[in-house]
């Protein structure tokens, strides 16, 4: 039996590098990411991603790639294993979540359903 726990988040190379450079100009204070769960979309949820300037009562902390990481509690169970990715096409860039919760996705890949 594999006991090792798996991360609540990770992020790729390129979504650190991506935070690193909005972190340069950003607003002083900031430490690092928030990341949370809205309701919204056609399938029931959203990402929500900004900066944090503190880390908040109840939020989990993670360090992935010297990046602070703040999640929000609500959103914790829904994240778990998740990976943080960045990607920049033609007509669009934003970062991505690869998420082995998720059940169902919207057609336009704005929100998400999970089990």
């Amino acid at each position: 039996m594999n006991s090792e726990k798996k991360p609540l988040l990770t992020l790729t190379d390129a979504a650190a590098n991506r935070v690193k450079d909005l972190m340069k100009k950003a607003d002083s204070g900031v430490i690092g990411l928030r990341i949370g769960i809205k309701t919204a979309g056609c399938s029931g949820m959203k990402y929500n991603v900004e900066y944090a300037k503190e880390i908040k009562p109840f939020e989990e902390k993670i360090i992935s790639k010297d990046i602070t990481i703040c999640i929000d509690p609500a959103a914790i169970m829904f994240l778990i294993g998740s990976e943080m990715d960045y990607k920049e096409q033609k007509f669009s860039s934003g970062f991505e979540f690869n998420n082995p919760n998720e059940i169902a996705r919207c057609g336009c890949g704005e929100s998400f359903t999970v089990a």
